[in-house]
Order: C-alpha cells, then structure tokens, then sequence
C-alpha cells in the first residue's frame, strides 16, 4: 500500500492517494485543492502513472468535495459518497460552499456508499464504516490488513468534528467513535481529514473525548 498525503485548499484539508503498488490503481480521498493545487496534483498522478479508480469523499462539506469536478473530467473516476450526504454535492446551503464563496458544487455522486461496503482497487481493499456525527453520512475507511483508517473529520488527533454545523449530531459522533474507531486495534493508524496522523492507541489514552468513552 502507497500513502501520499497532502494538506490542500483554503482549510488544510488532508487529501489523500491510496495506490495498489503492483497494479498502479489508485484512489483520491477528499481532494480539497485549489485550482492551481489541482493542476499540480494531475500532473503527478500521470506522471507515477496512477490510474485513479474512485474519488472518494468522506462527507459533503466543501473543502473535502471541491475538486470533484475537474479530478472526475481528467481521470475518469467515479465519485462515492455516503447515501446520505450525496445531496450535499450539488448544494451549496448544505456543502457550505456558499458560506465560504467558493464554487464547491460537485457532480452528483456514481457510487453510494453505505456501512460494511468495501472499495477495491489493484489488491487493496477498503471497508466503509459510517461514522455519522459531523455530517449524517461522514464515513471512516478502514483497512484491516495494513491497519490505517482514513477518518475525515470524525477523528482528529486529541479532538474530533465539529458538531455545531447543519446535520451534525454530538451525540452521534460520540456513538461512531466508541462503536467503529475505539474497537481498533491500537497499532491501527489514523489518517484524519485535518492535522497530523497519530494511531487508535494514542487517541485511546490522549484523546479527551476518547477518554471520556471509558468513563
């Protein structure tokens, strides 16, 4: 398994290329660039000569979505999100591009995801865990056999999402947190949708609100 990771857009959203090292398949998790990052961006894809499969966006807010579009046009990929964040692609009330005056309308989705799904691309394989809580269709993605979980804003690490925007729930995200993050193994590393990695077993014991799971 390849891991690049790159802190793109307005926000430091972390965009990630997953990548099958045998086959070249590859996909994109959340890619919140800017134009000229995305311009950048394609040109090392063809370049490593990746054949991105799907784009993938852990949930529909603006800076994990905006560079659907063009990414789509130029690689061909299928967009997949969560079933019930799919609507926030073309909806700037709700994706939150409005708010911050960007074009972030999305292509509707090719690929709706829901809990237990797995995504396959070369011999990798990533299972779809819905972590409902910063949006109603956040998702983490899961790979059990390199041990890394991709957790967009569920899990950061000492913090978590917010839960103070449209269709966030803290009650929620507190749940997806005990019930599919904190049943990892501690090894398992944690790839978050802003700052830095860290691992389950870190968050466990350092993380406040993980902490407060075990209470």
């Amino acid at each position: 398994m390849f891991i690049k990771s790159l802190t793109v857009g307005l926000l430091g959203t972390n965009c990630y290329i997953v990548a099958c090292e045998k086959s070249s398949e590859a996909i994109v998790i959340d890619p919140g660039f800017t134009e000229d990052e995305l311009t950048s961006f394609i040109q090392t894809i063809n370049h490593q000569g990746l054949k991105i499969k799907f784009i993938v966006n852990t949930h529909g807010h603006v800076d994990h979505i905006c560079g659907n579009e063009r990414l789509k046009k130029v690689t061909g990929a299928k967009i997949a999100i969560h079933e019930k964040d799919a609507d926030m692609l073309m909806d700037p009330s709700t994706n939150l591009s409005g708010a911050l005056g960007l074009k972030g309308i999305s292509p509707p989705a090719d690929v709706l995801l829901i809990d237990g799904d797995t995504l396959e691309f070369g011999s990798l394989k990533l299972r779809v865990l819905h972590t409902p809580g910063h949006t109603r269709g956040s998702i983490c993605l899961h790979d059990s056999s390199n041990r890394v979980v991709f957790t967009g804003d569920t899990l950061f690490a000492g913090s978590i999402g917010r839960t103070d925007l449209p269709g966030a729930s803290f009650k929620d995200i507190m749940r997806s947190i005990r019930d599919k993050l904190m049943v990892l193994p501690d090894e398992t590393v944690v790839y978050p949708g802003h700052g830095e990695a860290t691992t389950i077993g870190k968050e466990r014991v350092e993380n406040p609100f993980c902490v407060s799971l075990r209470g």
